[in-house]
């Protein structure tokens, strides 16, 4: 398997292609703010033909290339249907404009082709099957893809701004919710197996076994209620 990511933009989302090998379909995930450039090298690089575009929430660091790269290469594009609104309006879903300069570089509204993902639902695409969990706390819609194991790779969970390597999400923008934040990291995350990769919306890719022992967010998820607040701080727009 073939997964091919880079930050991209002015927040360092991280953009993700994955496909079965170099030379075959893949999916793009989460092109953001300033993603076009680095997906067409990629495709350019692995040989890859676009199928769709997948989306982990609606946010504008994480949707703001889909419009261009969805004409570009005429493929669909999947999110969860309450997050759907913040393509068309992105700074409604900050609460707060984001800044006329950057709003300048920005495609904002939906490409002609948008399909809305549900929890549970199975998406077998470029040859690849992702399995979609509902993951709000984040924002209402968000959502996490997973991969199952496979002959030269380990589970993998692309977990967009729900979990990072010793964090999570910020749940104080609208549509956030700390207490859906923390349900969506013990019904979603905790029961993965620890071997599973975790590729997620900014900074390094981590693993499960390794945020289950030292992330304080799932290991106060763990312990249960009463275990004490996160000191930590959250991540992400």
């Amino acid at each position: 398997m073939l997964i091919a990511g880079f930050p991209a933009g002015a927040w360092g989302t991280n953009c993700y292609l994955v496909a079965p090998a170099a030379g075959e379909e893949c999916v793009i995930i989460d092109p953001g703010h300033q993603a076009t450039e680095g997906v067409q090298e990629t495709l350019k690089k692995h040989r890859l033909k676009p199928v769709a575009v997948i989306l982990t929430h609606g946010h504008i660091d994480h949707v703001a290339s889909v419009v261009p790269l969805c004409g570009a290469h005429d493929v669909p594009a999947w999110i969860h249907p309450s997050d759907r609104y913040m393509m068309n309006d992105p700074e409604k879903a900050l609460g707060r404009s984001i800044g006329m300069p950057l709003m300048g570089e920005l495609t904002v509204g939906e490409p002609d082709d948008v399909k809305e993902l549900g929890d549970g639902a199975e998406l077998d695409l470029a040859g690849l099957r992702f399995g979609v969990a509902h993951a709000p706390g984040h924002t209402k819609g968000s959502v996490t893809f997973g991969l199952p194991e496979a002959a030269d790779i380990p589970p993998v969970l692309f977990s967009g701004d729900l979990l990072f390597a010793g964090s999570v999400g910020r749940s104080d923008l609208p549509g956030g919710d700390p207490a859906e934040l923390l349900d969506s990291l013990g019904r979603v995350c905790l029961p993965l197996d620890d071997s599973t990769v975790v590729l997620s919306g900014h900074g390094p890719q981590t693993t499960i076994g390794h945020e289950r022992a030292t992330n304080p967010y799932l290991r106060e998820v763990a312990a249960g209620p009463g275990s004490g607040p996160s000191a930590a701080p959250r991540r992400g727009l």
